[in-house]
């Protein structure tokens, strides 16, 4: 179904009524589970990187152990099976997009579990495993909840699920952020000092713990109506519509516009993730500290972020997904000039927040419009396949060019690396037209 085929109910909804559907049933249920998907991420790299590097592990070890993080980028290679392979007990149970949820949950939490207990001075390869198996976890349970967000609801309400989605998925980055350090910290005895073992152990498995709000949300929610299965004589039969199906679906739907709407999904976040990269030492070549850039960047940036979020929620349901779709990648190019201004003036904390309110505000938008708008491409037939492969193919480009941005930055300096970041978003202006019209034109 197009983006925007709604528009006509989106016109009869008032703001009042708009902004009234992050109250409903399946939009909280969407803020749990997303606190659910959110909180592993930061458990197998940003937060293990500090923990490794506070037991006295060097940074290139640690550099390797990043390679963890790639199951999230290869999820679409076992996304059919979790699309369409019931598992015995629990599919009966649970129905097919909760099942597979309550597993990848249980799965994320004992490797959670198995990280707090492992000691990387005694040596890594049990916490690497463990990260490994919390990375599949995670990467399975975003399969799942993708799926079951999409069949949860119409298109139309996509986005405000994108919205409380992304709210559920930030508070949990900063549970599992700063919160982990919080408990890690109390955890400690003070006469000690230096890596504290037992500290670390506490800490994550409070994390492992707080798995727990996933896990009780999927036992009190309804299960989607089921979509009917054809059933397969034989393995290659099941093998083509589990796997060969779901591509062939969407290049069948959408034919010559299959290749423009994969350029935009390949490239819509090509500004943000690039100049990311660069963000955090760019702070510290400003002279910030580390308690400006957290109470900047880590809270207030998060609830700038929240903030955009619903409020590209509300305007993709009240506009249409296109017009935020194009709104969003105009502010994400611009909120990168921001900083090529930042850099000319130093060390300016009043300056530091309105760009990183300005930046995240944007991303917010550009994020809960790009979500919509992946979700209304998907058959709910294939809805886990197809969503996996988008939701993978969006990082795949911006992450590799991203890993050159440090020696652009060295040859050439952060404004020139900023505004270079922000003419990146001018393909982008122009692929969301033209996906726009082929859109148009198809609905008339």
């Amino acid at each position: 179904m197009p983006p925007d085929a709604p528009a006509s109910a989106a016109a009869r909804r008032s703001w009042r009524q708009a902004w009234l559907v992050y109250l409903e049933p399946a939009s909280l249920r969407m803020l749990a589970l997303g606190f659910s998907a959110g909180l592993p991420l930061l458990l197998v790299l940003g937060t293990l990187s500090f923990r490794l590097r506070e037991a006295g592990i060097d940074r290139t070890t640690i550099g390797y152990l990043s390679w963890v993080g790639l199951a999230y980028a290869f999820k679409w290679v076992w996304s059919p099976l979790v699309d369409r392979l019931p598992l015995p007990l629990l599919t009966r149970w649970l129905g097919r997009r909760r099942s597979w949820l309550l597993l990848a949950q249980g799965v994320v939490a004992a490797g959670l579990v198995g990280m707090a207990l492992a000691d990387p001075r005694q040596g890594l390869d049990a916490m690497v495993w463990c990260a490994l198996l919390v990375a599949i976890g995670s990467a399975t349970q975003d399969i799942a909840l993708d799926a079951f967000r999409i069949e949860s609801a119409d298109t139309d309400h996509q986005a405000a699920l994108a919205a409380t989605y992304q709210t559920g998925y930030r508070l949990a980055m900063i549970w599992a952020g700063a919160g982990v350090l919080w408990v890690a910290a109390r955890a400690e005895d003070a006469s000690l000092s230096g890596y504290q073992a037992g500290a670390w152990t506490t800490a994550y498995l409070v994390m492992a713990a707080s798995m727990l709000v996933g896990v009780v949300t999927v036992l009190l929610s309804p299960e989607p109506t089921p979509r009917p299965l054809p059933p397969a004589r034989n393995l290659g039969e099941w093998l083509h519509g589990a796997v060969v199906a779901p591509f062939a679906d969407f290049i069948r739907r959408y034919r010559w516009q299959a290749a423009l709407i994969l350029a935009l999904i390949a490239v819509y976040r090509i500004s943000d993730v690039v100049m990311g990269i660069m963000a955090n030492p760019f702070y510290v070549d400003m002279g910030y500290t580390k308690d400006e850039v957290a109470a900047v960047t880590k809270v207030f940036g998060v609830v700038m972020t929240l903030a955009g979020a619903f409020v590209g929620g509300v305007l993709s349901m009240r506009l249409g997904v296109m017009r935020v779709l194009m709104l969003g990648a105009v502010l994400s190019a611009l909120s990168n000039l921001l900083f090529a201004w930042l850099g000319q003036r130093g060390h300016d904390l009043t300056g530091l927040v309105l760009v990183v309110s300005a930046d995240n505000l944007a991303g917010g938008i550009a994020s809960a419009a790009f979500i919509a708008y992946l979700s209304s491409l998907t058959n709910v037939q294939y809805s886990a396949t197809q969503y996996a492969l988008f939701s993978s193919m969006m990082l795949l480009l911006p992450k590799w060019l991203a890993g050159f941005s440090g020696q652009f930055v060295d040859a050439q300096g952060y404004s020139a690396f900023f505004t270079g970041t922000a003419l990146l978003g001018l393909p982008v202006l122009l692929l969301v037209a033209l996906a726009s019209r082929a859109q148009s034109a198809s609905s008339a």
